[in-house]
């Protein structure tokens, strides 16, 4: 049975009419093409074409969420009826001062650098130097991007390195993120093109990205309550900014 909101009624885990859960909504079904993309034999079964376009149509939901969270996070939008946490977010989250400030603004540019890599991937007729140059480096970048951008949400998470707990939705949806952008890192070493067309480690670049966007999934998914969390106790939000 879904949980409920005591006060407003119906379910967390179903608010269209909020911002914020269109940014999870839009992360988890970027992270979803990215699983399935991934997922041993689907390439073969689907065929290459239809593997590269699920990657590609992934990162467009990974763009639109950041671009989303950037939107309300400076302000431009609103979060629906929460009205007194969004105030209180936008005053926190338009100061450049802010590490998680900037952990929206880096996530939107890796985002836009695996749109490129995931578009260009759908040309076949690249050569080994062409492949490195427009698909691996903007990947690449992107995946450095996603690293930075997890490591500033980590910064403004209570003692997130020194201790383990798993209850803590803070620390959870950061320590899945932060997993998962390693993962996708160790992924983007791997996808290197060498000279015969093959990649320095295609098991590894794989299994990277699956292992990846399971925990972007994860993460996602708990950004719901996360947030829903935040608006029933608001000091938990001064907490972590």
């Amino acid at each position: 049975m879904p949980e409920t909101d005591p006060e407003r009624g119906g379910s967390i885990w179903w608010e269209p009419s909020q911002a914020d859960w269109w940014v999870a909504a839009n992360f988890a079904m970027g992270s979803t093409c990215f699983v399935l993309g991934a997922t041993p034999g689907f390439a073969s079964l689907a065929g290459e074409d239809i593997d590269g376009v699920t990657y590609f149509i992934g990162s467009l939901f990974f763009t639109t969420a950041a671009w989303l969270q950037v939107l309300v996070s400076t302000g431009a939008i609103g979060r629906g009826i929460r009205t007194r946490r969004a105030a209180r977010w936008r005053a926190v989250a338009r100061a450049p001062h802010k590490a998680v400030w900037w952990a929206g603004i880096v996530q939107f540019a890796g985002t836009l650098c695996f749109n490129v890599s995931t578009l260009l991937a759908l040309q076949h007729s690249l050569s080994a130097t062409q492949a490195d140059h427009r698909v691996w480096a903007p990947d690449a970048f992107g995946s450095i991007a996603f690293l930075v951008a997890s490591a500033l949400a980590y910064a403004v998470v209570k003692r997130p390195w020194v201790t383990w707990r798993p209850r803590d939705l803070d620390w959870t949806v950061a320590t899945l993120n932060m997993v998962g952008s390693i993962a996708f890192g160790a992924s983007a070493v791997a996808a290197f093109v060498l000279e015969d067309g093959s990649l320095r480690n295609a098991q590894l670049a794989n299994s990277g990205t699956w292992v990846g966007g399971i925990c972007f999934l994860l993460g996602a998914i708990l950004l719901i309550p996360e947030e829903h969390a935040h608006e029933e106790h608001p000091a938990r939000l001064s907490a972590r900014t």
